[in-house]
């Protein structure tokens, strides 16, 4: 996979158009400048907490006794069930509450930004490749500051599109995100029919 690639899926995995929404109705009761300078903190502490996980994710696999196989199925199923979410958005809202207090972290760093979807594809990625970790980093670094130019500007943007623009754009998204998901569930379940005959030999000997 190439780092382009890399950084469509974490693009779409990011999903800053649907994001943007949420953000809006978090500090839209904020002043414009106070909710500019929370939005690149939350970025910040978002990426900081991706790449954390990019690092150091492998680390974590080793010590739980996970295989490669087994976080690219698992990895499968949170993509399928957040691109169902995009094509079929629920009605039962975001539990984001209506005060004037500044959020911190939680839900716009995590998990709006860096969700269990995120996360577990940047840990799949360095731990199926870890001699190309840096190279995971640059998508990384592409794919966040495509979505901060998007959350940024979301005031703009969301005005240009229009609530039905942002919605078939938003499904449009999880169709692509759908594909991913059924290619890389089949890709983590081949791995693990292909492993199947050497445990097999290697259990005889």
């Amino acid at each position: 996979m190439s780092i382009l690639s890399a950084a469509v899926i974490l693009i779409l995995v990011l999903d800053p158009v649907g994001n943007a929404p949420v953000f809006k109705a978090v500090l839209g009761k904020l002043p414009r400048g106070r909710r500019l300078r929370i939005i690149v903190r939350e970025l910040l502490i978002a990426l900081a907490i991706l790449a954390l996980f990019l690092f150091f994710g492998p680390f974590l696999l080793t010590a739980m006794n996970l295989t490669p196989p087994a976080l690219a199925i698992a990895g499968g199923v949170v993509l399928f069930l957040v691109a169902i979410r995009m094509i079929f958005p629920g009605q039962g809202g975001l539990g984001i509450t209506d005060d004037d207090g500044e959020p911190f972290i939680v839900p716009l760093a995590m998990p709006m930004i860096a969700g269990p979807a995120t996360i577990t594809m940047v840990v799949l990625f360095t731990t199926r490749e870890p001699e190309r970790v840096m190279e995971w980093l640059a998508a990384l670094l592409i794919a966040w500051g495509v979505s901060a130019v998007v959350l940024v500007a979301s005031d703009y943007l969301l005005g240009r599109i229009g609530e039905s623009g942002q919605r078939a754009l938003v499904r449009l998204m999880g169709m692509i995100l759908t594909a991913i998901a059924v290619q890389m569930l089949l890709g983590g379940v081949g791995e693990f029919l292909t492993s199947l005959p050497a445990a097999a030999v290697g259990g005889k000997g």
